[in-house]
């Protein structure tokens, strides 16, 4: 019988590393698939996108309204929390006269806060600034006695600033605050230009100077920042104050009270004219609203400035009134989910605005969507309208379910 031999399969070294290096790979495939399918499946699935279907902006339909203004001069009128209702006479700065001292008290209220109740730190009439009164009575400006060494307290030292208007008081105010009216004059501009008042510069702290000019645009807006000062607002309101020297002290602003005025600072030289920066308080739809504008130069005396502004008032009274920008159900945005997916939202409830033609309102749809399942009349944000200072919402809701993506849609489109 003849035996057969085996001879033993000898795998080349080549073929034996191709063959692990196949094994090996086989494994990374594996792997990596597994790999890819868990980051796949544990990556958070992305928030639906928030498309706006409506307009940005929301103008009040109809003509805008224009206004009784001067023909001379320049005038501006704002609804504070609402918007401008326009001006007249363009932009050239023009002097103010004592205007110009809202900003010296607005700026004292800023370095020296005030609470309603509190009376504040006091300051001393140098013997120096109590022998310039002679001098300043014969040259005819407005002011009140002081004698050296006469102590005021920061609230009688404003009151004598805003209502009987006195120029010598700003100087003694801009000297106690900042060292000197140089020095004081820099923080009045510096405030300006914080506030955006480009075409205002300030050159003295009382406005007697002709070169303290501004525009009556850039005082309404000064106007609406010092009437948020509440110790600034209750003083420039008042008829009278008592100062220690002079005794009783009458606000020179006669308007006081009439046609709503609750404020805020008259100003009159030859070079200005009659000039007003006024607040007033008026009722619209059931709500109080405060007009603020500026008169400069309608004419050389006040009572051309006092017409003026009670033109305006009566005119801007009957403006505001309410308008419905959306009704409940309107739709107004879309969310686009993962795969194709989508609803719309839909606003909750009316909204009505409160303005006149032409007054326009930025729409904005502010939502927090979840990544979840999302039922059909889920409240998932807010729709928002602003002009100036006032903003109205209401709710958003789906108007049909948005489902995430299946384990199966994540896996393989990710």
């Amino acid at each position: 019988m003849t035996k057969t031999s085996v001879e033993p399969v000898v795998v080349p070294r080549q073929a034996r590393r191709r063959g692990l290096w196949l094994s090996v790979a086989a494994v990374v495939v594996v792997l990596a698939a597994g790999g890819f399918v868990t980051l796949r499946l544990v990556s958070p699935v992305p928030a639906p996108r928030i498309v706006q279907t409506v307009p940005r902006v929301y103008a009040i339909p109809g003509v805008p309204p224009v206004l009784p203004w001067p023909e001379a001069g320049q005038a501006a009128v704002e609804i504070d929390g609402l918007g401008r209702l326009g001006s007249s006479g363009g932009s050239r700065p023009v002097p103010i006269a004592s205007v110009a001292k809202v900003m010296t008290a607005y700026v004292v209220l800023r370095d020296h806060p005030l609470r309603l109740d509190e009376n504040g730190p006091t300051l001393t009439v140098s013997a120096e600034e109590a022998a310039a009164y002679p001098s300043q009575l014969a040259s005819g400006q407005s002011l009140v006695q002081v004698v050296a060494g006469e102590v005021l307290t920061e609230r009688q030292a404003l009151q004598a600033l805003l209502l009987p208007s006195a120029n010598n008081i700003a100087h003694i105010l801009a000297r106690w605050d900042a060292g000197s009216s140089d020095a004081f004059v820099a923080k009045m501009n510096q405030a300006a230009a914080g506030l955006g008042m480009a075409d205002t510069r300030y050159t003295d702290p009382s406005g007697l100077a002709p070169s303290t000019v501004s525009t009556a645009a850039d005082q309404v807006t000064l106007g609406r920042a010092a009437m948020q000062v509440p110790v600034l607002a209750q003083i420039v309101a008042m008829p009278q104050a008592t100062l220690p020297v002079v005794g009783p002290a009458s606000n020179v602003n006669t308007q006081i009270g009439k046609d709503g005025i609750v404020g805020i600072k008259t100003g009159s030289t030859d070079e200005a004219g009659g000039c007003l920066l006024f607040a007033a308080e008026i009722s619209a739809e059931g709500q109080r609203l405060r007009i603020i504008g500026a008169v400069l130069a309608p004419g050389p005396n006040m009572a051309d400035a006092f017409e003026a502004t009670r033109r305006l008032i009566q005119a801007s009274s009957g403006l505001p009134h309410k308008y419905r920008a959306v009704r409940a159900g309107d739709v107004v945005a879309t969310a686009r989910g993962p795969m194709g997916r989508s609803t719309t939202l839909a606003a909750t409830g009316d909204v009505d605005v409160l303005g006149w033609p032409g007054l326009a309102y930025q729409i904005d749809t502010l939502t927090t969507m979840p990544r979840r399942h999302i039922a059909a009349g889920t409240h998932v944000g807010t729709l928002k309208l602003t002009a100036s200072a006032t903003a109205v919402t209401t709710a958003l809701q789906t108007t049909q379910a948005l489902a995430p993506p299946s384990r199966w849609e994540r896996i393989t489109h990710g």
